[in-house]
């Protein structure tokens, strides 16, 4: 089996309107629609500005996992338009998730917050991003998530 290997790709830092919407109990779980309403990401080969308009479908599941569903819009520096997708894991301890939900600080050691993003835009020069893999680390903070996001090799 060959190591894993990864590279920094960039870290993004995303705004969440606080006013979540809460469609209920569902058949999946307890649904909850969250509006992006912007953002930056800032990476050796990648920076720029995340657009208003994207948004996180959040369930959280009976077993207590929230899974994001995440589209977002990201403007580079130079003016380029790419479309970021991803899915993820959060979950922790009740009483973490409790004080992560009330939006208090939490260590992101205390819980975990995992993300598979995938990219696609018409760029010539990012055109690179439409064939890699990443994966992120996240952490909460009250304003929205962070993401150290990978280039898996």
């Amino acid at each position: 089996m060959q190591p894993l290997k990864s590279k920094p790709l960039c870290t993004i830092k995303l705004m969440v309107d606080p006013q979540i919407r809460m469609l209920g109990p569902t058949p999946f779980g307890d649904r909850r629609i969250a509006a992006v309403t912007g953002g930056t990401f800032e990476g050796e080969r990648l920076r720029g500005t995340v657009l208003s308009g994207g948004g996180d479908w959040l369930l959280l599941r009976r077993d207590g996992v929230l899974q994001l569903d995440v589209r977002l819009i990201m403007e580079t520096h130079d003016s380029h338009l790419i479309y970021m997708t991803y899915r993820g894991l959060r979950h922790g301890p009740a009483d973490v998730m409790d004080r992560l939900g009330r939006g208090e600080p939490v260590d992101p050691s205390l819980y975990y917050f995992r993300t598979a993003p995938f990219f696609e835009t018409s760029s010539e020069t990012y055109g690179w991003l439409n064939g890699i893999v990443a994966v992120g680390v996240g952490s909460r903070v009250p304003s929205g998530p962070v993401y150290d996001v990978h280039e898996v090799l």
